[in-house]
Order: structure tokens, then sequence, then C-alpha cells
């Protein structure tokens, strides 16, 4: 069904109708740049919408029989971010890490996630948290580092790298996302938090030339390597120098870690994005086309 998270007509008759044992709460504006351009769009989406999702699950939660009440959990999918960023010798973001944002988009996360953490402990309404670190792979939508990279370097236009590109991010492919938070709706204890990461600290710059060097491989281009492509561009205001995710307490509460490499996902990633050019091409919408033109024009 798709719908806005902030009506709260919507989301009651939905709760009402099919009854759900769980809700996992993915929905957000997500993307750094963008939250720049509008920041009010991510207060309303991470923030009300959080709120109002909340207040749904509690209503909805209150009417269930005891069983079903003490089943029911209230999953918030967050991210790494509200941790702010890390210096190169710091240890790891633990789930204990003081929030510090840093763009209005962290800010609007770390804000629903205290939302979350409150409705636990005022209400008693059982929810959990994941903070995640960067996902990556198949249906990416073509604003974020590494589609974009794909589909800029297959249509033959510049690779736009912010600054000198030594901002380093953990990397975690898509499915092992998926199978964490299946692993924290299945045994996670309510009012906790599992940071999930990839064990995968890597340099964007590095990310960048292992796509082109994977593209070289699958898509050879008459003109040479892909990485001729490559342009460092003025740097985004506020950009966190280093995220990492220490994964620790999942795998020893849960038993989980991830199953893919960096290695083995960014191959599969690259052979999807080649085996799916349509899809490409589908979301690539002239508002999509307005977006790229705002945020990287005028970038030097």
């Amino acid at each position: 069904m798709h719908g806005d998270i902030c009506d709260r007509e919507l989301i009651d008759r939905l709760l009402a109708e099919h009854q759900p044992r769980a809700i996992v709460h993915f929905a957000a504006e997500s993307h750094v740049d963008r939250s720049i351009h509008g920041p009010g769009d991510f207060i309303r989406t991470n923030v009300n919408g959080t709120f109002t999702l909340l207040e749904a699950a509690r209503g909805h939660w209150m009417g269930l029989d005891a069983e079903a009440k003490a089943a029911f959990r209230f999953h918030h999918v967050s991210t790494d971010e509200v941790y702010g960023s890390l210096g190169p010798t710091d240890p790891a973001f633990s789930e204990t890490k003081t929030y510090e944002p840093n763009s209005p988009y962290s800010a609007s996360k770390a804000a629903s996630d205290h939302l979350v953490r409150a409705w636990h402990h005022t209400y008693g309404l059982p929810v959990t948290t994941s903070n995640c670190s960067n996902n990556y792979g198949p249906y990416h939508f073509p604003e974020k580092l590494i589609p974009l990279m794909i589909a800029n370097a297959l249509a033959g236009k510049p690779l736009p790298v912010y600054g000198d590109g030594q901002q380093i991010r953990d990397w975690l492919y898509v499915t092992d996302h998926c199978s964490a938070i299946r692993a924290i709706l299945q045994a996670g204890k309510p009012g906790e938090v599992y940071n999930v990461g990839g064990w995968n600290e890597k340099p964007n710059i590095e990310i960048v030339h292992t796509l082109c060097a994977l593209l070289d491989e699958l898509k050879p281009d008459a003109a040479g390597s892909y990485s001729r492509l490559i342009t460092y561009v003025t740097d985004r205001p506020g950009h966190d120098r280093r995220y990492a995710i220490d994964a620790r307490k999942i795998e020893r509460e849960l038993g989980w870690r991830p199953a893919e490499t960096f290695e083995t996902g960014i191959r599969k990633t690259v052979e999807w994005y080649l085996a799916n050019q349509d899809w490409v091409a589908h979301v690539q919408s002239g508002a999509y086309r307005d977006w790229l033109d705002k945020n990287y024009a005028g970038r030097s």
C-alpha cells in the first residue's frame, strides 16, 4: 500500500485491517545532500512520521489480547550517522556512543531514535532499534554513491567525488541488513539498540576505483578505463569524515554476522545494474535529472 506515514487515518485503517504482529519502520528521507537543500521534508517524514507511526502502533498494541501484546514488536531502522564523525584512530560506534548528528538528515534520524526510545520507556511499547552503516545492492536509487557512479560511468559522464575522496564509510550489503532485522525481530530484546555493520571500512575514492575496475572487466569501454572519468568536486557542507560500526553486540547476543564480503557484494551489485538498465532508465525521471543539476551544478 502506497501511503504517507504522516497520515494517521490511513495507518489506523491498515493496522485494523491487517492486524500485524510487527511494524518495521524503514520509511525515511535518507539522502544527506537532499537534506541540505530541503531540510523541511526530513523533519516532516523522519520526525513527524515516526511520531505518527508510534502513536498508531501504541493504539493498535493496546487493543491486543495479552498473548498478541507480548509478541508485538515495533522495529525502528536508523543509521550510524546519528553518532557523528570519527577521527582516523577513534574506536567504531558502539550502541552507547553519544549522539552527535551533523546534518539535517542525521539530526532528524536522531530525533526519531529518541522518540522510539521514549515511547518504550514511557508507554511500554515493545520497540527495538537498529543503527546500520551504508547499504548497497540491487534497486539502490541512483542518487547515492555506488549506483550514481555506475550510471554515470556507463553514460560516459564524470564521476563526481567530493573533496579528496578520503571520507570513510562502512558498507553493508542490503540482504545482510535484511537478515539482521529478521534476527532482531526474532530474538531482539525490547528496548535494545543493535548496531548493524558490514565490517567493510573503505574510503569513497577506493569504492569508485573498485567500481571502475569491475566495469572495465564486465563492460569494457573502447575509450579506455572508466577511471578516466573520475572528477574531484567541491565537498558538501559539514561532510563527516569517517563512520565505523562496532557490530559485536548483535553477533554476541543474536548470532548475526554479514554473509557477504565487500568483494562479493559489490560484484553482485555491478552485475545487477548491468542486467537491469531498463529499471535504472525508468527511475531516472525528469525530477531526478533536475536534482542532479541542482546538487552538482557549480561544483568544480
